[in-house]
């Protein structure tokens, strides 16, 4: 019973603490009202404007007394309660020490995360309860990089607000394949008339545009805060184009404007402070692990690099569940030859594998757990090993096969059994702050005692090696 108190209790904290983060979370940013800034987009709403639309029914909600709700409120906070359920933490080293010299004031720019997955990414309310937790203990290190415009409907991140016009065609989406040129996101926006505009509005004291140079490219200009813009040329031989944004530290608005009717493509911001942490939300709604493999690797491994992140976090398998054509081998080959790209254009980066959490489908009997999930979760698990890479079982941790059902009756779950709620999607991001920064205080301790004790002197890592050798 204490067990069972104390865990709600900390159920409680952690919703406080993601009620602090929406109250800090810039206005403007939610987009269920935006127009769309593809040129696809557009034209589908135009043709359906004549048309007799079809809703989608919504999955009705179950009947759930208050007693259950209670006790399933209870469990989901049990099942968060449980530390250590990171594998293979050994391979978070190179991240963990970075932070430590962050944390030091030994290192002279921000430690930067990349969070990449799918619509439970890209709703930013798990990375952006990540983001504000890190940045309140280590720093704010500004945005990171974030998307050009809006490359979709419903894209959003709490810390910068962006917008766009009409007539951005967004290529690297799910169901959109194309020539692979998408860079660090997966996804980039390109215009072909003048007039084309996206602003970002962002707390920084530098900032970078990301585009695409290449023969036939045409002109855009860049200002901010309402200066004079700069003009820049997109004509040229193909590669990686990046223009900086001289400015002061705050708050600022950046604006893009296309200048003529040839291709201008731009893949996104980067907007940072000169120390502390950015986490970067590189979500795509219906995303799979393979679709990194459709961009460009030469492209891709520039961008990456160029970030120089100090951990990838890696969150798929949802989708790729509900699909029939992936084996467990095919699945791991996949995933394996994924981390290797990774390895190559970023070596001292850590990988963290974040498994897919439970889901259910609809059945004749009713809704019942999904059984593909664990060939998902068993195929990562074996590429992340192979590849060295830390492995988070988020299924486990939030309870197991079938567990969704705890969380939709506690409302931490929406009804359909897939995505869940704010309040879920918040829990989850502080379950994995916790356990991250879990790791940090053991790293941290051992690394401090290194730092202090004379040679020849025991240390507790050497005590806990000779212990188990």
């Amino acid at each position: 019973m204490i067990r069972r108190a104390s865990a709600v209790q900390a159920m409680t904290c952690v919703l406080l603490a993601a009620a602090a983060f929406t109250q800090t979370a810039p206005t403007g940013t939610t987009a269920g009202k935006k127009k769309s800034t593809s040129k696809g987009a557009s034209k589908s709403a135009s043709k359906s404007s004549s048309k007799k639309r079809t809703v989608a029914r919504r999955p009705s909600a179950p009947a759930v007394t208050s007693k259950q709700r209670a006790s399933a409120a209870e469990a989901v906070a049990q099942w968060l309660d449980v530390p250590n359920s990171i594998e293979n933490a050994a391979a978070l080293v190179p991240f963990l020490e970075q932070l430590y010299r962050l944390e030091k004031g030994q290192d002279t720019e921000p430690l930067r995360i990349l969070h990449y997955g799918d619509s439970h990414t890209a709703s930013d309310d798990w990375a952006g309860t990540m983001r504000y937790l890190l940045q309140s203990k280590f720093g704010d290190g500004g945005g990171g990089f974030s998307h050009a415009g809006r490359p979709w409907n419903s894209y959003r991140r709490y810390d910068v607000s962006s917008s766009g016009s009409r007539f951005w065609y967004t290529d690297g989406l799910f169901g959109r394949p194309g020539d692979g040129l998408y860079g660090l996101s997966a996804a980039s926006i390109t215009a072909t008339r003048p007039g084309e505009w996206i602003t970002l509005d962002a707390n920084c004291s530098s900032a970078e545009l990301m585009y695409l140079q290449r023969p036939g490219g045409g002109a855009f200009e860049v200002s901010v805060d309402q200066a004079d813009p700069q003009r820049i040329e997109t004509d040229g031989d193909q590669k990686p184009g990046y223009v900086k944004v001289p400015l002061e530290p705050g708050s600022h608005r950046f604006e893009v404007r296309t200048l003529d009717r040839k291709p201008v493509r731009l893949f996104g911001w980067v907007t940072e402070n000169p120390h502390g942490v950015t986490y970067e939300t590189l979500g795509i709604n219906g995303a799979q692990a393979n679709m990194l493999l459709n961009v460009d690797e030469a492209l891709y491994s520039e961008h990456l690099a160029r970030r120089n992140p100090g951990l990838i976090i890696l969150a798929y398998g949802t989708n790729e569940a509900g699909q029939k054509d992936w084996t467990h081998d095919s699945y791991r080959d996949m995933y394996i030859q994924l981390l290797e790209r990774l390895r190559r254009a970023t070596p001292a980066a850590s990988i963290l594998v974040v498994g897919p959490p439970d889901r259910y489908v609809r059945s004749r009997m009713g809704w019942v757990a999904m059984d593909n999930v664990d060939m998902i979760i068993a195929a990562q698990r074996e590429a992340a090993a192979k590849m060295r890479c830390a492995f988070f079982d988020l299924r486990e941790r939030m309870g197991g096969k079938g567990s969704m059902k705890q969380w939709v009756w506690s409302s931490m779950a929406q009804y359909d059994y897939v995505h869940f709620t704010v309040q879920g999607y918040r829990l989850l991001g502080a379950a994995l702050y916790k356990e991250l920064t879990g790791q940090f205080a053991v790293y941290s301790k051992v690394r401090s005692e290194m730092d202090t004790q004379p040679k020849g002197v025991q240390t507790s890592a050497d005590e806990q090696a000779r212990k188990d050798p």
